[in-house]
């Protein structure tokens, strides 16, 4: 999976490439930035997860998005200041777990 930002900040997702965007791929965990305060973490409850960042919620700085990635299939939750990042998802083998801070971009955790 790719994600690319646009010259206009748009954030996507790249379904199928017909034009080469490599250079506005956004790579995970890339950025001099806390890894432990920006990394999706997890709970397992039985066969649901618990996907979450711990991170701070201020309206300058925050996570806007948490996205499950099933490999075929993704589920993905804004946020806003003030909100807490997290959500329950279905547990399923080979799962990883996007986050994107508004100023320290994209992270992925391993593989849950």
């Amino acid at each position: 999976m790719r994600i690319i930002k646009c010259d206009n900040g748009n954030i996507v997702m790249v379904l199928k490439e017909v034009l080469d965007t490599s250079s506005k791929e956004i790579k995970a965990n890339n950025v001099d930035a806390s890894f432990e305060k920006h990394v999706p973490q997890f709970e397992m409850n039985d066969n649901l997860v618990r996907v979450f960042v711990n991170h701070v919620m201020e309206d300058d700085h925050y996570i806007e998005w948490i996205m499950v990635d099933y490999g075929t299939e993704q589920i993905i939750k804004h946020f806003v200041p003030g909100d807490e990042p997290s959500m329950m998802v279905e547990y399923r083998k080979g799962m990883k777990a996007y986050g994107y801070c508004n100023k320290h971009s994209l992270w992925v955790s391993e593989e849950i």
